[in-house]
């Protein structure tokens, strides 16, 4: 049984192209049924697939939090009590709601870190592991600290008349974003400042900045402008959150990176005079 929440749509100002950017208010829907972890065939030759070609690691019942449930289906777009999302093509960007999407979010990140290592003994094994610590350390963000908020954003596929996906073939992309406040000293992510005794945080509205990490694409869905739209949703969520600045780091040999973040407007920030913490990453900003 699904539960349909009334609601309305504002359609917001700044649009992309063909691309559509809605605010809904409504309600959300809890479910009251319990869920059930339904046990799975002996047969380890058999694998689903995740966003048609990331399958879930053989085992992963073991690993999976109490609660979850992969063969669930994606609830239509009423369902969801989130706020804003951004249309674009085939994919609707917004901020992950349910705990499948959370896991599935972890277990790209797994592939996309082990990706170009996938001929190594173990690595299955090794991906399980990043996906249950980074799912976990997801959870762990999205409810904040110390007055910093971070959403888990992700590119899902759009609904279909006639088709029934579940929550892990419906995830093709995904990234953090972080509203976060310069620590005292600072005047850029990761800068080197002088250690104190005690760390003061100013929390005053023009100290605060939009922070970018764990961006990646399922391999499936790649070139089909996902992490460029993900990014435009993430800045925008962080200028209608107040932010001005929004700051990502981005490894010097990855030149796809940076040319996908430079064209969405992204600038390398000049810090040679001032000392960084990590030396084989650019710094790029983006400016409302």
């Amino acid at each position: 049984m699904s539960t349909i929440s009334i609601h309305r749509t504002e359609i917001l100002r700044i649009t992309h192209a063909r691309s559509r950017i809605f605010r809904q208010r409504y309600r959300r829907t809890i479910p009251l049924w319990k869920l059930a972890i339904n046990s799975r065939s002996s047969d380890t030759s058999k694998k689903e697939e995740l966003s048609v070609q990331i399958s879930i690691p053989p085992q992963v019942d073991q690993l999976r939090p109490d609660g979850l449930r992969f063969d669930r289906l994606q609830p239509s777009e009423p369902e969801f009590g989130h706020e804003d999302r951004f249309e674009f093509g085939k994919f609707v960007a917004r901020e992950a709601m349910l705990d499948e999407e959370y896991w599935t979010a972890a277990w790209l990140r797994a592939e996309s870190h082990w990706e170009d290592r996938s001929n190594e003994r173990y690595v299955d094994n090794y991906k399980r592991k990043f996906a249950e610590q980074e799912f976990n350390a997801i959870k762990r963000r999205c409810k904040g600290m110390q007055g910093q908020k971070c959403s888990c954003i992700v590119a899902v596929k759009k609904e279909e008349k006639h088709i029934k996906r579940s929550v892990i073939k419906s995830v093709v992309g995904t990234l953090d974003l972080s509203i976060r406040y310069f620590l005292q000293g600072e005047t850029f992510p990761g800068e080197k400042v002088k250690s104190q005794l005690f760390c003061s945080i100013n929390q005053e509205g023009s100290n605060r900045y939009g922070y970018i990490a764990n961006l990646c694409v399922a391999k499936s869905a790649r070139r089909q402008g996902i992490a460029r739209n993900m990014l435009r949703f993430a800045v925008e969520s962080a200028r209608l959150s107040g932010v001005e600045h929004v700051y990502v780091h981005v490894h010097k040999n990855n030149s796809v990176a940076q040319e996908l973040y430079q064209k969405t407007g992204f600038k390398i920030v000049e810090t040679g005079k001032f000392e960084s913490l990590d030396d084989d990453t650019y710094l790029l900003q983006y400016t409302s």
